[in-house]
């Protein structure tokens, strides 16, 4: 099977030299022949230094072929122009968008000439109030302390760091690529829920260990958790801080299932899973099932790490359900050092399409909806707050920060950095360009010392970008990003602040007497930190 995939990615090439040779031979009975034989040789040739570059993954996979991609991106500003489309139409990212990633992962030039093809005047465009004073920051390698009052080793972490994407998704060069990078720009990648694999480790960058309901890499034989071998992984020192997942935005409340077909000896390696036996990711955990045996899993979980960050992800769902959760933190005196908050819009992980498109709370709503509740709570100050889903720009990182956000992850940004071109071919194992695949020959293509390079300038180039849009806004900070700083269209064709959206609610409502909030003071007095469940269906 290798082998035919192998004759398939390189039958263009194989054609063109097949050609230069029987065009040679009969060059010397036909002379007109030698005029096509110069032409299959170039294509060889051309072939030749396609399977020995290491710039673009696609043309040593696809030689010759591959060429046609960049052919027709070369003259698509015409076609569209004309005849098919324009920059914003291309889903789930523009071009607009991945071309912004590979110009900032490249370090080419990353303007636009002739103004913005945003439609301003329609509703839903939103833009940033800017300063007749704008700050020049010289440094823009920002970061943020996470870490509670009961954290012993705190992290100063980027703001903007790789997200969940684990070994077995990703391949081992994909892998070994943006944790190299990491390394040489000095930020964090989450392991996403599939352990620790050996490329994780080689590279050195500091790691966001994850564990999902397989407890992958920290597990007993019955796929329970095992505090000993947790307790193993996060004593290295190239583990940072430990996330918890709950759930996550391209299918909240689904589990997976990994087939015993698709099982490599690295991958069981990494997850301390058997060969020839499906490997299943349960839709919930079996550590806890109540909000207060939550907050005792993660006290556990920072007892056995030495007192690192320690934390949750989720995209929102029940919004009760993670009051129960803040409740519970209040009632034990368990408080998470950073939570992670994943919009339904986050998706590097094949979903059924009614989990991807309707499934989980966006976003900007989940993350608004959190920020207030822990201050409504009273907090806020202690937990740190991340935000994941589609944030590639530094537009798009400023609006999380000005919602509530410490920090932002990213996914397919990272993997537009290291050549993903948006096949869609990811659960198929047919990835193009080496980045989401198990195949050896494929992920070859990936080279691991150029594209890593590229992840570290997408990083710095991002953030200098943030610190430029930062700047233009007055602050002297991108934390000082807040609601106001964004103004949205309306319907009605008005403006409108984000803050008369998304406004940041008072420290403490949900503890006092009042009519104030009701929204949320409705569903704080449903919840419960003994049980997810609603009150009618307690016992």
């Amino acid at each position: 099977m290798r082998d035919l995939l192998s004759l398939e990615r390189y039958s263009t090439f194989l054609f063109v030299t097949v050609m230069a040779v029987v065009t040679l031979l009969l060059s010397f009975w036909y002379t007109w022949v030698i005029f096509p034989f110069f032409a299959f040789a170039i294509l060889t040739i051309v072939g030749i230094r396609d399977m020995r570059q290491t710039r673009h993954s696609i043309l040593r996979n696809y030689p010759v072929l591959g060429h046609l991609r960049f052919l027709f991106e070369a003259i698509r500003p015409e076609i569209r122009q004309y005849l098919i489309e324009n920059d914003q139409d291309e889903q789930p990212f523009s071009r607009e968008q991945r071309s912004l990633v590979y110009q900032r992962a490249k370090g080419a030039e990353d303007k636009r000439p002739f103004g913005t093809q945003e439609k301003v005047y329609e509703a839903g465009y939103s833009w940033l109030t800017h300063s007749v004073q704008p700050v020049h920051f010289s440094d823009t390698d920002f970061r943020v302390m996470i870490g509670g009052p009961d954290c012993k080793k705190p992290y100063s972490a980027s703001l903007y760091n790789i997200s969940a994407m684990s070994f077995g998704s990703l391949s081992a060069n994909a892998i070994k690529a943006l944790n190299t990078g990491a390394k040489l720009g000095g930020f964090a990648q989450d392991t996403g829920e599939g352990g620790i694999s050996r490329y994780h480790r080689e590279p050195g960058g500091d790691l966001i260990y994850e564990i999902g309901s397989g407890y992958f890499g920290c597990r007993n034989d019955d796929g329970t958790f095992s505090p000993e071998k947790f307790a193993e992984q996060a004593a290295d020192d190239q583990v940072k801080m430990i996330e918890l997942k709950l759930s996550q935005g391209a299918k909240p409340g689904h589990g997976g299932m990994l087939p015993a077909s698709k099982i490599t000896e690295e991958i069981a390696e990494a997850r301390h899973i058997p060969m020839g036996v499906d490997c299943v990711s349960p839709a919930a955990h079996s550590a806890f099932s109540s909000p207060r045996q939550l907050m005792r899993f993660i006290a556990q979980l920072r007892d056995l790490s030495g007192g690192k960050p320690v934390g949750f992800k989720l995209c929102i769902g029940h919004r009760r359900e993670f009051m129960c959760m803040v409740k519970a933190m209040l009632e034990t005196g368990v408080i998470p050092d950073f939570i992670v908050v994943d919009g339904t819009e986050g998706g590097t992980g094949a979903a059924p399409l009614e989990f991807a498109n309707h499934v989980g709370m966006p976003m900007i709503e989940g993350l608004t909806f959190v920020h207030n509740t822990l201050r409504g709570a009273g907090i806020r100050d202690h937990v740190k707050v991340g935000a994941a889903g589609k944030l590639v720009s530094a537009f798009d990182i400023a609006r999380a920060l000005s919602l509530g956000a410490d920090w932002c992850n990213s996914a397919r940004g990272y993997m537009f950095s290291i050549g993903c071109i948006q096949a869609q071919a990811c659960h198929t194992n047919h990835c193009p360009v080496g980045v989401a695949t198990q195949d050896p020959l494929r992920q070859k293509a990936l080279n691991v010392e150029n594209k890593s390079q590229r992840v570290a300038r997408f990083h710095a180039n991002t953030l200098k970008a943030l610190g430029e849009i930062a700047g233009a806004a007055g602050l002297n900070d991108p934390s000082g990003f807040l609601p106001y700083h964004f103004m949205t269209r309306r319907g009605d064709g008005q403006m409108t602040e984000a803050n008369d959206v998304y406004n940041y609610l008072p420290i403490g409502f949900l503890l006092e007497d009042g009519d104030e909030h009701i929204v949320y003071k409705e569903r704080w007095a449903r919840a419960s930190a003994d049980s997810f469940a609603p009150p009618e269906a307690r016992t």
